[in-house]
């Protein structure tokens, strides 16, 4: 019942933060699907602190809470963030796991895949290869995104170790 609790909190604070990033405005719109992905901080440390299944779960429960909420149930947006979530766990599970990274190299894997999932969806559903022509940028605010998202991560994985090693 205790990690049931847990996740379910964070499950919370994903969509929160996803909700509250939404009224972000960064750079105006110009790039298509840029953001900061604040939500990725609750999904790297669910991979770190509890399991794969757990992370699948909160990440597909977090997009259909928010396309509830925001952006509509099986919308266009819906499926371009149900796409990177997706494949942003399976690449950061492997880039944790099989490659051993950091939890910063982790987070930044996560941020490209996510881009690369959203633009395949993109092209996929929409049938516009010149999509193609903003991964580019998106890869490369990926990189700058990714940090920040790993060093926030980084700090929550400590504090929740010193805090609950008393548990």
């Amino acid at each position: 019942m205790k990690k049931f609790t847990r996740l379910s909190m964070l499950l919370a604070l994903s969509v929160a933060l996803n909700v509250i990033e939404a009224s972000l405005p960064l750079f105006n719109g110009y790039i298509p699907g840029l953001k900061l992905g604040l939500a990725n901080i609750v999904t790297l440390f669910i991979i770190y602190k509890f399991s794969l299944k757990d992370a699948f779960y909160v990440g597909i429960l977090r997009v259909f809470l928010v396309g509830i909420l925001r952006t509509g149930l099986f919308s266009t947006t819906f499926f371009f963030s149900l796409s990177g979530v997706l494949l942003s766990i399976a690449c950061m599970y492997l880039a944790k796991n099989l490659f051993k990274l950091s939890i910063i190299g982790v987070s930044i894997i996560g941020s490209i895949a996510h881009s690369i999932g959203q633009i395949i969806t993109s092209i996929l559903l929409l049938q516009m290869t010149s999509m193609i022509y903003y991964l580019p940028w998106l890869l490369l605010f990926s990189i700058p995104t990714g940090i920040l998202v790993g060093i926030i991560c980084k700090q929550l994985v400590k504090f929740y170790d010193e805090v609950l090693s008393f548990e």
